[in-house]
């Protein structure tokens, strides 16, 4: 955060750094000088993280120090020594896009200091677009990274990042499969040649049992006998008709005397 201490106090803003002169020390806190109208309070608890007993076992009048704004009222400004996080519950937010230092890893991910009240952790599955087997393969203590919000409880003060959901996704790469073709070699051509000749076997007529072919050889004998039969009478008839023919004429030929 930038140090500024000419802008009017209507126009400080929360988180803002400024510098300043302690004035006077109190019980409760201290009055700093810090270059406005109104001059700037600290409160005994805004002196440091840890508990404070005296405000002189901390500052002195007479002392410079570094401050940030905590809120601003018509009359005074409060001020902190505590500097502020980056990041409140409130402002954050999921898909917000943050850069934090890696301050722990794990075999299950990795804790990376975003300027909250708690580290945020990136999942192993989380790191990169690529298997990551270990974190420690892929980051070190100290390393800056980007990441994007995933979750944020407030309850349970956990915030789960993701490193990889902020980087670009790899380019797909379509690979073309060709299709495998025939071996070539003598037995393929012989192969070959061997479909183009193979032909399909004739259905077979459904051979006959014995008694059907007993029967069939009855039934043979029977049409032969009746087509004997037959002729023997046709023959018969024409031989009768001939005569008939014949004796007729005969008549026809003798006149009376």
């Amino acid at each position: 955060m930038e140090t500024t201490n000419a802008a009017p106090e209507s126009a400080l803003q929360p988180k803002a750094r400024l510098t300043g002169k302690v004035i006077k020390t109190t019980i409760a806190g201290a009055i700093v000088d810090i270059g406005q109208k109104v001059p700037g309070v600290i409160h005994i608890s805004q002196l440091q993280k840890d508990p404070v007993n005296r405000v002189e076992d901390i500052i002195q009048a007479g002392q410079e120090v570094t401050v940030w704004v905590r809120r601003v009222h018509d009359d005074r400004v409060e001020l902190t020594m505590v500097e502020p996080l980056t990041l409140e519950w409130r402002e954050l937010k999921p898909d917000m896009v943050v850069k934090g230092k890696v301050s722990r890893l794990e075999t299950y991910g990795a804790f990376v200091e975003i300027g909250a009240e708690r580290p945020g952790l990136v999942h192993v599955s989380e790191i990169s677009h690529e298997y990551v087997k270990n974190p420690s393969a892929v980051l070190k203590e100290g390393d800056e990274v980007e990441a994007k919000i995933l979750d944020v409880d407030r309850r349970k003060k956990q915030i789960r990042l993701s490193i990889k959901a902020a980087m670009p996704k790899p380019e797909e790469v379509v690979v073309e499969v060709k299709k495998s073709e025939p071996r070539k070699g003598r037995n393929s051509k012989k192969g070959k040649k061997q479909e183009e000749f193979i032909e399909e076997p004739e259905a077979k007529e459904p051979e006959l049992t014995a008694f059907q072919i007993a029967f069939q050889k009855a039934q043979n004998r029977a049409d032969d006998k009746k087509s004997s039969i037959k002729s023997k009478k046709s023959k018969s008839n024409f031989k009768e008709e001939q005569e008939e023919i014949f004796n007729r004429t005969l008549e026809n030929r003798i006149t009376p005397g």
